[in-house]
């Protein structure tokens, strides 16, 4: 499936043939390079074919495979100007993506022209010294799999996410620090000034007041964080990443998400934070107003994302409502330049601008603890509560099961070893639970605390957090019958926690105290 850039807009003409952009509207300035011979004759060669149009690419779905021109194009952010640099581009998209998708991406193929003049076009991986132009090859698959087009029919689901952001976390995990040159203080002000400009820019295909507004309001939100961007970059939180992860580049193959289509063109928009690259999905889903999706993910990858200290991402969290403003305004100019180019609609642009606003709203954290006996439905309630709290994407949850297992570096589903749960252990678990909640109240983001607090001192202790922090403070406790917690236990597959049956009727011995936390009703 080819690379959509941020969408993609087929066009046709009215006899049903697909129309060049440039005749459905003037070219635009950015346009460099009179294509049309190319393409015509892909149109011709791939025939029967449907065509896909984006400010980057011309994309030919054809049989099996998808064949992709990269645009002669050059903004300030992308540059396809000449046939040499488009070559280059082609081959470093093919080796970024084989990261991600080696079954997508098949490689680059030569377009020749003949001293009659006609074109022909040669074979993924073929090398060629006089190509006038080059393609990236890659498999199709079911559109319908994409994550855009799911979330459109509602198809997304909580289980997905959770894969999702495990596999996105991995990807990070897996990639080499980058502590110079890119995602400094320095590297975000360029970059934002140049989002300003491409807003302005934009002109009337934006809302101008809201650019200005923007304008504005991001490089504002970014000048308390510089501290934090320079410990980001020397904790090696800056990394060669995927760079472009809306749900439009994430694809469901056999069962599970797969990104496609990550950025070749610019080592500025590609090396970036791990958290501003997965700041484009929880955009995506947010704006889409799939919240508790975009929560799911945000948590997950959390608990998953192990190469760096929890520390450094609880208090990178303090910069996700710019991360995700700053996402939603580079998607808002890029759709204008689509527009610009399809003579579509500017309506989707400017709402990505109003979505900008919305993330830079400020919000009180709140901390909200949730406990219980093992298989009363904590992890359950928190993850459900978790998204209508605080700030886009709502509440982090601090599960004490993923904070036990990353204290002991094993991975969240294998079993922790034999004396794991003595009383010390216990001990520096709820210690590090609270720790973990106290950066990220501090950089500004609701908690939902999940453990079983069976101690009076431990439910103490979550309370006196939120009087320290000075934020509002709520506690639930659920109660289950002994039958039905064993049998939740009991069912439990590919889960942190390690309770088990034995587990839950030793619980149920416990002296817990008096509980002066909200009770609800079993099952309500």
């Amino acid at each position: 499936m080819p690379r959509s850039s941020f969408t993609s807009i087929p066009t046709a003409s009215r006899n049903g043939a697909s129309a060049s952009p440039e005749t459905v509207s003037a070219r635009p300035s950015f346009v460099v390079e009179d294509q049309s011979e190319v393409i015509d004759f892909l149109a011709a060669r791939l025939a029967p074919a449907r065509r896909i149009d984006t400010h980057g690419a011309v994309v030919f779905l054809s049989g099996e495979r998808a064949y992709k021109l990269k645009r002669a194009v050059k903004f300030p952010y992308m540059d396809f100007s000449t046939a040499a640099r488009r070559a280059v581009m082609c081959a470093a998209e093919i080796d970024i993506n084989r990261q991600l998708a080696p079954e997508i991406y098949l490689g680059v193929a030569p377009i020749r022209r003949g001293g009659d003049g006609q074109f022909t076009l040669g074979e993924p991986g073929e090398s060629c010294a006089d190509a006038v132009d080059w393609l990236v090859v890659m498999r199709r698959f079911d559109e319908e799999g994409m994550l855009d087009r799911m979330a459109a029919r509602g198809a997304l689901t909580p289980a997905l996410m959770t894969a999702l952001g495990a596999r996105v976390a991995r990807f990070h995990d897996g990639l080499p620090p980058i502590r110079a040159g890119f995602g400094g203080p320095d590297d975000y002000r360029h970059s934002v000034a140049a989002d300003v400009r491409q807003m302005r820019e934009a002109g009337d295909r934006l809302d101008p007041p809201t650019s200005e507004a923007l304008a504005e309001a991001i490089p504002r939100a970014f000048e308390p964080f510089v501290d934090l961007v320079t410990r980001r970059l020397a904790a090696g939180a800056v990394r060669r990443c995927h760079g472009d992860l809306h749900l439009r580049n994430i694809v469901l193959l056999a069962g599970q998400p797969v990104p496609f289509d990550a950025i070749e063109f610019s080592e500025k928009i590609a090396n970036i934070d791990v958290l501003y690259d997965l700041a484009f999905t929880l955009m995506d889903l947010s704006r889409q107003g799939l919240g508790a999706l975009a929560n799911r993910l945000l948590n997950e990858w959390l608990w998953r994302i192990a190469d760096l200290p929890a520390a450094s991402h609880d208090e990178a969290l303090a910069l996700l409502p710019l991360f995700l403003a700053r996402r939603a305004s580079i998607r808002a100019y890029v759709d204008s330049a689509i527009s610009a180019v399809s003579g579509g609609d500017n309506a989707p642009a400017r709402a990505y601008q109003q979505a900008a606003l919305r993330f830079l709203q400020p919000a009180l954290p709140r901390l909200l603890a949730v406990g219980g006996l093992s298989g009363s439905g904590k992890t359950t309630l928190a993850l459900k509560l978790a998204p209508e709290i605080g700030r886009t994407p709502g509440a982090v949850v601090v599960r004490s099961d993923v904070e036990r297992k990353r204290l002991t570096g094993i991975a969240l589903e294998e079993r922790m070893p034999a004396g794991s749960y003595s009383p010390e252990s216990s001990a520096r678990v709820y210690t590090a639970l609270l720790s973990r909640a106290e950066r990220v109240l501090r950089a500004g983001h609701s908690v939902v605390l999940d453990a079983v607090f069976a101690r009076e001192d431990e439910r103490r202790a979550a309370e006196a957090l939120a009087a320290k922090v000075g934020v509002p403070f709520e506690g639930i406790w659920l109660d289950v019958p002994k039958d039905v917690a064993q049998a939740r236990v009991a069912a439990r597959k590919g889960d942190a926690s390690d309770a088990t049956p034995e587990v839950v009727e030793r619980q149920f011995g416990y002296d817990l105290g008096p509980i002066g936390w909200k009770r609800p009703p079993a099952g309500s």
